[in-house]
């Protein structure tokens, strides 16, 4: 089959190149002409897709990249992966509005549009199918097929796979879902049919809203806790012995990349907006973890003040500044916010992480150094942010004279824990 793929970010692409492997012919749509040039080149700016598998697909031309909208033309499936940020705390479905109305302009009698971008429920029936109708002059379920499948990207994760991870698939219809979920049955091992799009929708920011719930429960806990001179390291360990009814979650610095801060609020937003009601446990998870960056500066002062310095003047070494565990990406990490405000404070503060290309450097908000054993030295107070792998922790442990590990990795004298 001939698909277009609208978007070629971490969802659009992994899923392009996949469908590529499996024998579609595929069209990768972007805006950016700067991603649709290193596409073109075999160069591969996504974690899960190797350079080595996109120049694969290029030299078979089972796919290819374009910034031209003509090139959608004769399309049987089209799966829109486009982001959908917010606003001041509103959703931005600017980009699916802008996609749906340049790939309804090809949609053509019997081709399926499958929406992927992460919303609330009842985006894909009330906002994307009447601009897909209005594009095309066809009718939904009549002339054309159309659903949603969350996307269930986790870049770097070495347990599930792509392709491995089960897919949650929903039609307008049951005649759009049987295509839709003939589509995803080609590229995933296991597809998980819903009535409709609202169900998908709705378990998707479950998903989210689960995990945020739970990290900002274990990082009020971790702040609580210090204060009653209780490691709350040890109690976590100690709760996910039970092998039944509890969830092992983590505190950190505060949550990142485009997911956890956002997609909550989608369904916040939209139960507001519906029912006239607050979506309590969002607001108070956000609140608890947007403080967190906060909470990380508050106890390097104090850190610093222990040991007779003061944070104005005071050498800071940031290291991890991705939002993810070994990953590249920078999104909405909350590094940023902790550099900002020590900067504030009249911190030096400098930036450490061996995950993020040289290409990136400019995204960083502070100096770039390396992780040796002579900046650790210099630092002030080192802050573990993330504790990539390829960090040496020992190494870390020998020579920073003084650590806030916000991952309880390290040991020492010299070492506290968030």
């Amino acid at each position: 089959m001939q698909i277009v793929v609208a978007g070629q970010g971490y969802v659009g692409l992994p899923l392009a190149v996949r469908a590529a492997e499996v024998g579609h012919r595929v069209t990768g749509y972007d805006v950016d002409a700067h991603r649709v040039q290193q596409l073109a080149v075999g160069h591969s700016y996504v974690d899960d897709v190797t350079s080595a598998r996109l120049r694969a697909v290029l030299d078979t031309k089972a796919y290819s990249a374009t910034t031209d909208a003509a090139a959608l033309a004769g399309y049987d499936i089209a799966v829109i992966t486009v982001p959908t940020p917010l606003r001041d705390g509103v959703p931005d479905l600017t980009y699916i509005e802008t996609c749906a109305r340049t790939v309804g302009e090809f949609l053509r009698p019997g081709a399926t549009v499958v929406l992927e971008s992460t919303t609330y429920p009842g985006c894909t029936e009330e906002l994307l199918v009447p601009i897909l109708e209005k594009a095309s002059g066809l009718r939904a379920g009549e002339d054309f097929l159309a659903g949603f499948s969350p996307e269930r990207i986790a870049p770097g994760n070495k347990r599930w796979s792509f392709d491995g991870t089960p897919k949650v698939v929903a039609g307008i219809d049951a005649k759009s879902l049987e295509a839709v979920k003939g589509f995803y049955d080609g590229i995933f091992q296991t597809t998980v049919p819903v009535s409709g799009p609202k169900v998908a929708e709705l378990a998707k920011l479950l998903e989210n809203t689960f995990r945020l719930v739970n990290i900002s429960l274990v990082n009020e806990l971790a702040m609580l806790a210090a204060r009653l001179g209780v490691n709350v390291w040890e109690a976590i360990d100690a709760a996910a012995t039970k092998p039944f009814g509890f969830t092992r979650f983590t505190p950190g610095p505060g949550v990142g990349g485009h997911c956890l801060p956002v997609d909550p609020l989608f369904l916040s937003w939209k139960i507001e907006q519906e029912l006239g009601v607050p979506f309590r446990f969002v607001g108070l998870a956000d609140d608890v973890n947007r403080r967190m960056p906060d909470y990380v500066v508050q106890r390097v002062v104090d850190g610093l003040d222990k040991r007779g310095l003061h944070v104005k003047g005071s050498r800071v070494l940031l290291l991890g500044l991705t939002y993810k565990y070994n990953a590249t990406d920078l999104r909405n990490s909350p590094s940023a916010r902790v550099a900002e405000l020590l900067t504030g404070l009249g911190a030096e503060v400098y930036g450490a992480d061996p995950n993020v290309p040289e290409s990136d450097t400019s995204k960083l908000n502070v100096p770039r150094v390396d992780a040796s054993p002579q900046e650790l030295a210099a630092a002030d107070a080192v802050v573990l942010l993330m504790d990539h792998t390829r960090f040496d922790l020992t190494m870390i442990e020998q020579h920073a004279p003084y650590v806030l590990d916000c991952r309880n990795r390290l040991s020492g004298a010299n070492v506290e824990t968030l």
